[in-house]
């Protein structure tokens, strides 16, 4: 089974003191007065590799102390610091190899089926990579197109995306509910926002009230401002449905390519979140978790609001100064909002805030940016929307979006010019005039 990544919050903590044999000790005091010592040619070897796991916190701080860092005979100050930093790193590597050891997961080896719905890009990537884990596992895609189903179980490649890539063998497709639904342990909701309330009215009766859903859709409900975690439970009518959110900066096709990427779970159940992490979690996907649902939920749908503002500006040509300060004001405006409806600050700055926010605005993969600047060159919404073949949800988030800032009574500018461009009450060109002739303010 893959390493577990450790999480982001244990990453900068200590480890716990763990009580060391005479002979582990020993080694350690050897250790720090070679450091102290030698010269600067002299090595320092790992105590991973002498059977040593769990570094002892006191200790390690003495290898850093300044003592073992000035006083070796030889190599300035540039080997001095060099030393400093090697020690520093195996610590960490050294730590998190004992981290692993004592926190193996059964919860993949217990998992037997997986469903993913819907069967778009990030679905698609979603499914191949839990596919991808455990060969034993059967994952199960339910789609609408039956050509697509065909193509998945003939061929293993899911002929509307990512024709290019062979998906694991453990992979099934169906049309069918009830039978993709049939002992699943998981749940993965790749289905667009605005269509997720009547799908899963659709398959209710197949759903088994424990099931844990996790929520791959970032957006608001149009009609009615809800959000993925008040969608799903409502739609299946089960207030109690398991539920997390998984958010953050990751293209579908990256993860489909096995590049490096990291994630956040958030779920108001701890255990719940923890077992998605160890489900997920991989040496090139790194999932941290959350309890903040709410952050996490507001950020992945604010963003892509906030993708259309910055595709315009590079539509428009208006630079790298005006598309820094228009993404540094939309990621207030998120903050001001999202705060305001009960998130953590600390969340907005996290992956799925600042992460997914960046790797949206700034790359072109980005369904939400393409339709941002296809606006800003001069285009109609309607003809970009017809051409493409994913939805962009920012599109109808915007409306949503601004809905809940009169709600909440937050100003939101940035935003705003978003949605009275997607409603086409105002161009791109008279929104930027008007947003650089707004009152000059404190920043807050």
């Amino acid at each position: 089974m893959a390493a577990l990544p450790f999480s982001d919050r244990l990453l900068f903590s200590p480890p716990k003191t763990l009580s060391l044999p005479p002979r582990e000790l020993h080694t350690r005091t050897s250790l720090h007065f070679s450091l102290s010592r030698s010269s600067p040619q002299s090595r320092y070897t790992c105590p991973c590799s002498a059977g040593t796991l769990d570094p002892d916190p006191a200790s390690e701080e003495s290898n850093l102390s300044s003592s073992s860092i000035t006083s070796s005979s030889g190599g300035g100050k540039d080997g001095n610091r060099r030393r400093a930093v090697r020690i520093a790193w195996e610590k960490l590597v050294r730590w998190s190899r004992s981290w692993r050891s004592r926190n193996k997961s059964v919860v993949l080896e217990k998992t037997r089926k997986v469903v993913v719905l819907g069967g778009g890009s990030f679905g698609t990537a979603m499914a191949a990579h839990v596919a991808s884990k455990k060969s034993e596992m059967e994952v199960s895609m339910l789609l609408r197109d039956d050509h697509v189903c065909q193509s998945i179980n003939e061929t293993h490649i899911n002929s509307k995306y990512f024709a290019g890539h062979k998906l694991p063998e453990n992979i099934v497709a169906t049309t069918c509910a009830k039978d993709a639904l049939a002992g699943a342990d998981f749940c993965f909701h790749a289905v667009p926002v605005q269509f997720s309330s009547s799908f899963l009215e659709g398959i209710s009766q197949y759903v088994d009230p424990k099931l844990p859903f996790i929520s791959l859709s970032k957006g608001l409900e149009l009609n009615t401002l809800r959000m993925m975690s008040q969608v799903i439970p409502k739609a299946l009518g089960n207030p109690r449905q398991p539920f997390v959110v998984l958010s953050g900066p990751s293209f579908a096709v990256e993860l489909m390519n096995k590049l490096p990427t990291a994630m956040v779970v958030a779920s108001k159940d701890k255990k719940l979140a923890s077992a998605i992490q160890q489900l997920l979690a991989s040496p090139h996907l790194r999932i941290s978790t959350s309890s903040d649902v709410k952050g996490v939920e507001i950020a992945g749908a604010l963003k892509n609001v906030l993708a259309i503002a910055a595709g315009i500006v590079e539509g428009m040509n208006l630079g790298n100064n005006c598309m820094a300060a228009l993404v540094a004001q939309g990621c207030s405006e998120i903050r001001w909002l999202a705060t305001k409806m009960g998130a953590k600050a600390t969340t907005l700055a996290g992956l799925s805030g600042s992460g997914d926010i960046m790797l949206t605005c700034f790359v072109n993969l980005s369904r939400n940016r393409t339709v941002g600047l296809r606006l800003g060159a001069g285009e109609k919404l309607e003809d970009i929307l017809s051409s493409m073949s994913q939805v962009a949800e920012g599109v109808s988030t915007a409306g949503a979006v601004i809905a809940l800032a009169q709600k909440y009574h937050v100003k939101m500018p940035v935003l705003t010019a978003v949605a009275r461009i997607i409603d086409n009450e105002l161009t791109p060109k008279k929104a930027v005039l008007e947003l650089m002739s707004l009152p000059q303010v404190e920043e807050v």
